[in-house]
């Protein structure tokens, strides 16, 4: 008779998602707000789409192969990487610096740690710090919709009220509407925040995201911006705060993802109240208008501290 009863090491929890199931429904649950960016700021930010992907894809597949490992690229993070790399890159950056920093986030980044699941830091994330730090000026100018008048500035809201100027938020005529459709400046794929919520609805739906870091950080981040945001027009205000930047495509879409955060539940609450804190600090007193990137990129130096101290208690064992 034969032996119908496997024993393998644990986790013994089955689930149907595999990686590559994963991550391509991250990337649909991206798409829309994609379009939305695409619909926004024109063409242009269609080629920067592409570009990031194909250059992402392209550098896996050569590294790999340098490497005599098997192409994996079907499993769809190569992909998702350069999708979340291009929804943090402005409309107008020149094709050739997005090339340079889908490179650095699939070489550097990624597989100079090893490959899928051994890299600390987010790929998309240092990539976008690496542009950033790079090239600041191309980063920070941003191109307008096209519903904005040829005479209005094309300067986001954060970066009015870290000049001083949020006097003009209000001749913009921007209202929490525009904030929330995306009628505004800023970076591809984080202004459309409605289709940004709805793909996040779709991923708690789903389970592939838990609702831990995103709650942690956007209400960190709106306690700290009601009590210290500031007395300037729209500094304290919090709806402002959190649908005028990257926060709810950081939040819902980075800070979560399974190499780059805590395993445990207690662990990803105090990881995303970490990103909301830093968040705050960068956009209060550091020298850019938005914190996101850099806020999730510190906290994921940290991830394997918080993995060490919340550890789940051994089942029998007495402390």
């Amino acid at each position: 008779m034969n032996n119908k009863l496997l024993l393998s090491v644990s986790p013994h929890m089955h689930k149907k998602e595999t990686v590559s199931i994963i991550m391509w429904m991250v990337s649909l649950s991206l798409l829309p707000s994609g379009i939305a960016g695409i619909f926004i700021f024109g063409p242009k930010a269609l080629w920067i789409i592409l570009t990031c992907i194909i250059t992402a894809v392209i550098t896996e597949s050569g590294i790999l192969s340098l490497r005599h490992k098997r192409i994996t690229i079907m499993d769809g993070s190569a992909v998702l990487t350069g999708l979340l790399l291009s929804y943090n890159l402005p409309p107008d950056l020149p094709i050739w610096m997005a090339c340079i920093g889908s490179f650095f986030a699939i070489a550097i980044a990624k597989q100079a740690f090893g490959g899928l699941g051994r890299n600390i830091f987010n790929p998309a994330l240092a990539g976008r710090a690496f542009l950033l730090i790079a090239w600041p000026k191309y980063m920070v100018t941003f191109s307008k919709p096209f519903t904005y008048p040829d005479s209005i500035t094309c300067a986001t809201p954060l970066t009015l009220i870290k000049e001083g100027n949020a006097d003009n938020i209000y001749q913009l005529g921007l209202n929490y509407l525009d904030l929330f459709l995306g009628n505004r400046s800023g970076c591809i794929g984080e202004v459309c925040i409605v289709l940004l919520l709805l793909g996040a609805i779709f991923l708690l739906w789903r389970r592939i995201i838990s609702w831990h870091i995103p709650l942690s950080f956007i209400s960190t981040l709106a306690l700290l911006s009601w009590l210290w945001g500031g007395s300037q027009i729209a500094q304290g205000d919090v709806l402002f705060f959190l649908f005028s930047g990257g926060v709810i495509l950081g939040a819902f879409f980075m800070a979560t993802d399974y190499v780059t955060s805590p395993l445990t539940e207690r662990g990803q609450i105090i990881f995303g109240i970490g990103c909301g804190l830093l968040t705050f600090v960068i956009r209060k007193w550091g020298g850019y208008p938005e914190g996101v990137s850099f806020s999730i990129l510190i906290m994921n130096a940290v991830v394997p501290l918080l993995d060490r101290f919340c550890r789940p208690r051994i089942y029998g064992y007495i402390k």
